[in-house]
């Protein structure tokens, strides 16, 4: 069997909880190999992010370190770092397959709210091409969706987790176990004088408190 490995890109400005059990859902649904966060440098969908980003690669790295006591399944790829304009999900797929060759089965996992937005995505149409799409749906949270995305789901939506055989070219809709947490709420808090405590990983909010993160 080809190996199979999840992505799961984001600002992580600070990465919380979650980000952490939204990635090992996937994992485990799909019986991936391997996981891989990737921390956008210039996300061109978002403002500039409150942490820079080496320190928000290193509360990624943090966040592993304290959660996988060992695993190897999850772990950090920097590549978006080293790009000195904005990250765009599709030349980050082509640079994986470089690296990893045609015979790795990709899986790019989205949250809805950011499927929905695909739509406005740099070369998006291209994207299935080079993997599967996961798209992680909430039970509280499942705004309407463009026509032309109900037109791809339609097309190439696989219900159950079981036949996601294909090499690319599938979107698999799983559910997320809803947890109401948010990066923009954390840096809220933190701002406000107020613990994020139980958000996100002790060592993050560690690493925030030291390094004076967040504040106004």
């Amino acid at each position: 069997m080809n190996k199979r490995v999840g992505l799961l890109g984001g600002t992580f400005d600070p990465i919380h909880f979650g980000h952490l059990r939204g990635a090992l859902e996937a994992g485990e649904c799909l019986g991936l190999d391997e996981l891989r966060l990737i921390p956008n440098a210039r996300p061109p969908h978002r403002g500039v992010p409150g942490a820079t980003a080496l320190q928000r690669l290193a509360m990624v790295r943090l966040a592993l370190d304290e959660g996988n006591t060992g695993r190897n399944d999850i772990r950090v790829d920097d590549r978006e770092l080293s790009r000195d304009r904005p990250s765009y999900s599709v030349e980050t797929l082509e640079s994986l397959r470089s690296d990893l060759g045609d015979a790795v089965t990709l899986y790019m996992i989205l949250g809805w709210d950011a499927f929905g937005g695909l739509p406005g995505w740099h070369r998006w149409e291209e994207l299935l091409g080079l993997c599967n799409l996961v798209v992680l749906q909430r039970p509280d949270f499942n705004p309407e969706l463009p026509e032309v995305l109900k037109d791809l789901l339609a097309a190439r939506c696989v219900s159950d987790p079981a036949d996601a055989s294909a090499h690319y070219g599938q979107i698999i809709c799983l559910s997320q176990t809803p947890l109401a947490i948010s990066a923009t709420h954390i840096r809220e808090l933190v701002a406000a004088g107020r613990s994020p405590r139980f958000l996100l990983p002790d060592a993050v909010l560690d690493y925030i408190e030291t390094n004076g993160l967040y504040q106004p």
